[in-house]
């Protein structure tokens, strides 16, 4: 038997909640799934870190977690203090200082959820979000100049190059052609972003061509958006950039029923460094320590960690447990209508997994 090494770091906000409930699951799977084991280590990083050290992390923070398998990551972001420093500290300091270039979110309404689209509409959606996640909208390049006076300026770059968007149009053509539809959507912007999104075009299209198997259409990114409410069914893996990707995501999050269930890997497919997976859901400060966060977006995430582990069983095995509780309907969090709390989402969960086997999907190919 093989232990998981699994850097645990709950972050800000409800964070540290959902993360440790999905560690209780993680075990409990583990009790019940054959040859499975993990090694959980917790690093309380963060806001109150920060508050503590003048910094979201410890300078030697990436040579800490680099020797993990994974990186198992909850929330940033503290009211009181600048977004800026504490993203850019911590997570983006995770994701770019390991080049975890794939960020990958899965979209699906799980069974018994009822998102806003009629119900003939919801059931159709069944997408995974490819999004370039290292350079893009949020590289980092800019600055600010004549702070205070009537000429003050701010600038952020957006950074595109060639093989940046080489190796993310790889990744999402090689995952769509995994899919049984071998769908893609390419999302640009082009008629407006004249000169880095032209690039992205213009690579995307000469990667495309290795994949003579896959059905390819373009999308604006507004257009993009209508499309996922009005036709959900037409799509099925999308690749867009940092920016357009997060919120496109946010947008299926919403349309699956609540961003407290979305899921998300920031993939290095080299696996030469770890990859880290979140739900999306943020540090969410309103309902921090009230006990009613839900969180089955971290168990989604631990799913699509599972898999990434070469686990595809086990996650299989814990998505049919989150469908078995969505689908009964008794122990649902607020944002989807019910009326349990943390604990009780939880404890549902791991029942569930008792009775689970291995016939659904992390929404990945595993």
């Amino acid at each position: 038997m093989s232990s998981h090494k699994i850097a645990v770091i709950g972050g800000d906000g409800i964070g540290p909640e959902v993360v440790e409930a999905g560690v209780k699951v993680l075990e409990a799977l583990a009790a019940v799934e054959p040859g499975l084991a993990f090694d959980f280590r917790r690093f309380d990083w963060g806001s109150d870190y920060y508050r503590r050290n003048g910094r979201m992390m410890p300078q030697d923070g990436l040579t800490q977690i680099e020797g993990f398998d994974a990186i198992y990551f909850g929330s940033v972001g503290d009211p009181n203090l600048p977004d800026d420093i504490t993203l850019w500290g911590l997570r983006l300091a995770i994701c770019q200082g390991f080049d975890q270039y794939a960020n990958v979110r899965p979209t699906r309404l799980l069974p018994g959820l009822t998102g806003p689209l009629r119900p003939e509409l919801g059931k159709q959606i069944d997408w995974v979000i490819v999004r370039e996640n290292s350079e893009g909208e949020y590289a980092g390049v800019g600055g600010r100049a004549h702070r205070g006076l009537p000429i003050e300026v701010g600038m952020d770059v957006a950074v595109f190059t060639r093989t940046g968007i080489e190796r993310i149009a790889r990744f999402a053509c090689d995952l769509a052609m995994s899919r049984p539809r071998k769908l893609l959507t390419v999302v640009t912007k082009s008629n407006a972003q004249r000169h880095g999104m032209v690039l992205w075009d213009e690579v995307v299209r000469e990667v495309v061509r290795d994949h003579p198997g896959l059905t390819v259409d373009w999308m604006l990114v507004d257009a993009m958006t209508q499309r996922m409410v009005n036709k959900p069914g037409s799509i099925d893996t999308v690749l867009a950039t940092n920016l357009h990707a997060d919120i496109l995501s946010d947008l299926a999050a919403a349309l699956g029923g609540s961003l407290g269930i979305g899921s998300t890997s920031n993939m290095d497919p080299s696996r030469n460094r770890p990859s880290m997976f979140e739900p999306i859901h943020g540090s969410a400060f309103d309902i921090t320590g009230k006990g009613v966060a839900n969180p089955l977006g971290a168990f989604w995430t631990a799913s699509l960690m599972l898999d990434h582990l070469g686990e595809p069983a086990a996650a299989r095995r814990l998505m049919v447990a989150i469908e078995t509780v969505t689908d009964r309907g008794e122990y649902l969090s607020p944002d989807l209508g019910g009326v349990a709390n943390t604990a009780e989402v939880t404890a549902a969960v791991i029942a569930a997994l008792s009775g689970a086997n291995s016939t659904s999907s992390s929404g990945l190919p595993g």
